[in-house]
């Protein structure tokens, strides 16, 4: 059978589609092929061995017991295509061909691809992973079904990080398409601030799938009510045409630029920066490097223009998975976007409030997080209280790889902590 044959049914198996692409790749490389003619068993109850994980190419198998279900009636249900069973998950029942049957099965000594540490990496050893990669890593809890948690190490204000809601809620829906099914848009509504110390639950559903594209919605879910939602696209890569009319402007390299880490040095110059105004106590570094342009880009008490060029890439190397790093572009383009829009109307004793409302991006071209990007941002307009940004990301050769855009309430609010108080007790 063919190897890309194979490699393409597997990444269609929905159970399959969490695992790191690598991971699918070498149980590609392990399946045996068994084939089984209409009415012959694949596995008795108290027969041979399964021997390991059956995955449904074709055809469809019976699956029932001679224990009863109820007083009457034996268990009985079918799987089919992409549906996958083994000996032990069948609790001893009989499974029978129905029809012809085509089965590709991952012996058990390789069972431990079916369990890598992280949906991203097969890679045991966490101290290896870039910091960003753990925190959009997820829990595959169902099919569909994902977990995330705000770390201890990963950046927040009182609330959670905009960036975060849109990076893990893209990863849980990177992982119910194939894998060469790559993100090429999304569009993310902010409805209620999250709570850093509350697990959110990722759910998703499969809207739409085709050979070459697919469709999901993602929710995020905190205390039982949707604080987050995004809807995503994705594409299959094919050949077509290629152009590009913006120039990435004519910036000093970001080694001839000074560093900061983050924003810990402009933190203490603006604490309007993240989604929910209020910083902690204790600042926790950015996963991110950051050499801006500007070394004023932090300061909020000057009027400005509404517009902003930095350096960025992910501390460490990430996994060449090209979906954790449209992941991680996601999660980078939420720093410091909105705020813009207010830089035109900065001034001495002010103290400017921004909240995002939503978020739209699309990707362009393939790129690596961990390797420096240009990230150029201005805001042509706000009014009624909104303001308005937008971005584009270069990667050194000058290509642009990816364009957003981000609407937010944008207000003037007095210098006092009361007041700061009350715009953080509510969104809006």
């Amino acid at each position: 059978m063919d190897s890309e044959a194979v490699i393409e049914f597997l990444g269609d198996v929905p159970a399959l589609q969490r695992l790191p692409s690598s991971s699918i790749r070498k149980i590609a490389q392990h399946v045996i092929v068994k084939h089984h003619n209409s009415g012959e068993y694949v596995f008795k109850e108290e027969g041979e061995s399964g021997g390991g994980t059956y995955f449904i190419w074709e055809g469809v198998v019976e699956v029932s017991s001679q224990f009863p279900a109820s007083n009457h009636d034996s268990q009985v249900f079918e799987w089919k295509k992409f549906d996958y069973f083994t000996q032990s998950e069948c609790g001893g029942q009989d499974v029978i061909a129905l029809t012809k049957l085509t089965c590709l099965m991952l012996p058990y000594k390789y069972s431990d691809l079916m369990n890598p540490k992280s949906i991203w990496s097969a890679d045991m050893n966490l101290e290896t992973w870039a910091p960003v990669e753990h925190i959009l890593s997820l829990d595959p809890l169902e099919v569909n079904t994902f977990r995330g948690v705000t770390l201890k190490g990963a950046p927040k204000s009182a609330k959670v990080y905009g960036g975060q809601f849109m990076g893990q809620a893209l990863a849980a829906a990177s992982k119910t398409v194939h894998f060469l099914k790559i993100l090429h848009s999304f569009h993310a509504h902010f409805l209620l601030p999250g709570d850093v110390n509350v697990p959110i639950i990722y759910e998703v559903d499969r809207v739409h799938d085709v050979h070459n594209l697919a469709t999901r919605r993602v929710n995020a879910v905190q205390k039982e009510r949707i604080v987050f939602f995004l809807i995503a696209s994705f594409h299959r890569g094919e050949e077509g045409f290629d152009h590009q009319e913006p120039t990435m402007p004519s910036v000093p390299d970001p080694e001839e630029l000074l560093p900061k880490s983050g924003l810990e040095e402009g933190v203490k110059l603006s604490r309007d920066h993240l989604r929910s105004q209020v910083s902690t106590p204790t600042f926790v570094p950015w996963p991110t490097e950051i050499r801006p342009l500007d070394p004023n880009i932090y300061t909020r008490h000057t009027t400005r223009p509404a517009s902003v060029s930095y350096w960025l890439r992910a501390k460490g190397r990430l996994p060449d998975d090209q979906a954790l790093h449209r992941c991680v572009g996601a999660y980078y383009s939420d720093l410091l976007f909105i705020q813009i829009s207010l830089n035109p109307h900065r001034r001495e004793g002010m103290l400017p409030s921004s909240i995002s409302l939503d978020h739209s991006m699309w990707f362009h071209r393939d790129f690596r997080a961990d390797e420096w990007l240009l990230y150029v941002i201005d805001s042509p307009t706000a009014y009624n209280a909104r303001g308005f940004s937008r971005g584009q990301m270069f990667n050194r050769k000058g290509e642009l790889v990816l364009s957003a855009m981000q609407v937010g309430v944008v207000r003037k609010i007095i210098n006092t902590q009361s007041s700061i108080s009350a715009t953080t007790a509510s969104k809006l």
